[in-house]
C-alpha cells in the first residue's frame, strides 16, 4: 500500500473547518398569498356589446362603453320563464342621448338600448336612412351599409363549430372598419348616423301613408325655405302669404314657390297610393304561414338595469322606439 493513502482517506471523513463552524440555516418563512378569485363570465354577458348600436355617431361610439352597463335583464329574458325563452330572436342596438345624474354630476350620456325582435325569419334586410337634413327618406339593402344578421354564439359554445350549432339568437353586425372611415366621403359617413332597421309590416298602414304633410325645402335666395305643408289643413295661398310676411320668402318668388309645393304634394300622394297598392299586393301573395309569423312578431326594448357602475336610466325610458316599428310590446 502506498504511503499516505490511509491518511488521505481518513482526512476525507473529517468535516472541513468551515463546515465545523457553520450553523444550520433556518428556512425563511414565506408569506402565503391570498388566492385570487375570478368571477365566472355569464353565458350571455357580452350579448349587448356584440350587438351593433345602429345610428350612433362614430365619434360617440367609444363613449357608449365607458360605463359597465348591466344588461342582466336581457340575459334573464332568455332563461326559462323569460319573454325570449326558447324563441328565435333578432337583436339590434341603438343609443339614446339623455341628461342623467351620475355620482352627483349631471351630464348628457349616450345610453345603450337593445331591441329584441321575436320572429321566425329575419324581420328585415333593409335600412332606413332619414334625418331632418335629408330631403327624402332612403330605404336601402342592409348590405350596402355593410350590415347583416349573424348568429350570436354564447360563451359556453365558443369552442364548438359554428356551422353545427342551431342558433336561436341573431345580432345585427356592421363590418365597416373604423380605421377606413377617414377615406369615406362625408355623405356616406353621415348615412351611418341616420340608419335604423326598416321593418315592413304589411298589416299596418305606414305613417307616411296616413300623413297629409310634406316636407318643403325650397331653394330660395339668399337662404332656402324650410317648412311643412299639410294639404288638408293648409290653404296654399294663405300659407305662402304668411311666409312672405315673415320674410322667409320674397314676393317675386311666390308663384314659383306655390308650383314647387303643388309638385311635392302630387309626389307625396302618388307615393302613398303606390305604397298602399304594394302592401295590398304583398298580402295577397303571402302564404298563410308568413301571415301568421307577421301577426306573432313581437318587439321588446331593453334598457340597462340600475347598477353602481353606471348611471340610473330608470326615469328616462321611452315606450316608443321609432316610426318603423312603432311602439314596443314591452319596455324592460
Amino acid at each position: 500500500m502506498k504511503k499516505g493513502t490511509k491518511r488521505k482517506a481518513a482526512t476525507q471523513d473529517q468535516p472541513k473547518p468551515s463546515q465545523q463552524n457553520k450553523k444550520p440555516r433556518a428556512k425563511r418563512a414565506t408569506p402565503q398569498s391570498e388566492p385570487e378569485y375570478f368571477e365566472d363570465k355569464r353565458n350571455l354577458e357580452d350579448l349587448w356589446t356584440e350587438t351593433f348600436p345602429v345610428g350612433t355617431e362614430w365619434d360617440q361610439l367609444d363613449s357608449v362603453y365607458q360605463f359597465k352597463w348591466d344588461f342582466s335583464n336581457l340575459e334573464n329574458a332568455f332563461e326559462e320563464g323569460g319573454v325570449l325563452y326558447d324563441k328565435k330572436v333578432y337583436l339590434f342596438g341603438c343609443t339614446e342621448p339623455q341628461l342623467v345624474m351620475f355620482k352627483g354630476e349631471s351630464k348628457v350620456i349616450c345610453i345603450p338600448v337593445v331591441v329584441a325582435v321575436v320572429s321566425p325569419f329575419p324581420p328585415s334586410d333593409k335600412i332606413g336612412i332619414n334625418s331632418v337634413q335629408r330631403e327624402a327618406e332612403e330605404i336601402i339593402p342592409m348590405k350596402q351599409m355593410k350590415m347583416d344578421w349573424v348568429p350570436y354564439i354564447p360563451l359556453e359554445n365558443r369552442d364548438s363549430q359554428v356551422d353545427r350549432l342551431k342558433s336561436q339568437i341573431f345580432i345585427l353586425r356592421c363590418n365597416q372598419r373604423r380605421s377606413a372611415l377617414k377615406h369615406l366621403q362625408l355623405d356616406r359617413l353621415k348615412k351611418f348616423e341616420y340608419c335604423l332597421p326598416y321593418f315592413y309590416q304589411p298589416f299596418k298602414e305606414d305613417e307616411l301613408e296616413q300623413s297629409t304633410e310634406v316636407q318643403i325645402i325650397y331653394p330660395a335666395e339668399p337662404k332656402p325655405v324650410f317648412c311643412e305643408f299639410d294639404w288638408e289643413l293648409d290653404e296654399l295661398e294663405e300659407f305662402t302669404d304668411k311666409l312672405i310676411q315673415e320674410e322667409e320668402l320674397s314676393e317675386d318668388q311666390k308663384d314659383a314657390f306655390k308650383e314647387f309645393v303643388k309638385e311635392k304634394v302630387r309626389e307625396a300622394k302618388r307615393a302613398n297610393r303606390e305604397a298602399r297598392e304594394a302592401r295590398r299586393k304583398a298580402i295577397e301573395e303571402m302564404s298563410e304561414e308568413t301571415k301568421a309569423a307577421f301577426d306573432k312578431m313581437r318587439f321588446y326594448k331593453f334598457y340597462p338595469v340600475p347598477s353602481p357602475d353606471a348611471p340610473d336610466v330608470s326615469n328616462v325610458k321611452s315606450p316608443f322606439i321609432n316610426r318603423y316599428y312603432g311602439k314596443a310590446h314591452e319596455v324592460l
